[in-house]
């Protein structure tokens, strides 16, 4: 049962880039699709008492670090930008909006250490290039 766990890792480290990748793209295009969008966010960042640049860097890390860990692309860097974010994240929105939105941003900051810590799998571009 267990070589057979095994073999499936590469399956769970997929399914978990997807989870992550498609959660970072879907929030991170919210913020960078208009110019008004991406400005509107970058003062939201900064009423958090946060420098405006870091709001660029945020929405930049969640849409291309999305797409990155889907394709496991530079999939350890990328996931551990999107931890730090996310973790930036719960420190600052996530502990004053209720368990609901703390959860999922611990949850997505967690999946996010496990792909930096372990690898994007054998299923990943890096794995491919010769990357991990």
């Amino acid at each position: 049962m267990i070589k057979f766990l095994n073999s499936l890792q590469p399956l769970g480290a997929l399914l978990l880039r997807l989870a992550l990748g498609s959660a970072m793209i879907f929030h991170g295009y919210q913020k960078v699709s208009t110019h008004a969008a991406l400005h509107h966010f970058v003062h939201y960042v900064v009423t958090l008492g946060l420098p405006y640049w870091l709001g660029y860097v945020s929405a930049f890390t969640e849409f291309v670090g999305g797409i990155l860990v889907v394709l496991g692309l530079f999939a350890r860097l990328a996931s551990g930008f999107i931890a730090i974010n996310m973790l930036v994240a719960l420190v600052t929105v996530g502990i004053h909006q209720g368990f609901g939105n703390y959860n999922y941003i611990a949850e997505l900051a967690a999946i996010a250490f496990m792909l930096c810590f372990y690898g994007a799998g054998a299923l990943a571009l890096d794995h491919k290039l010769g990357l991990s």
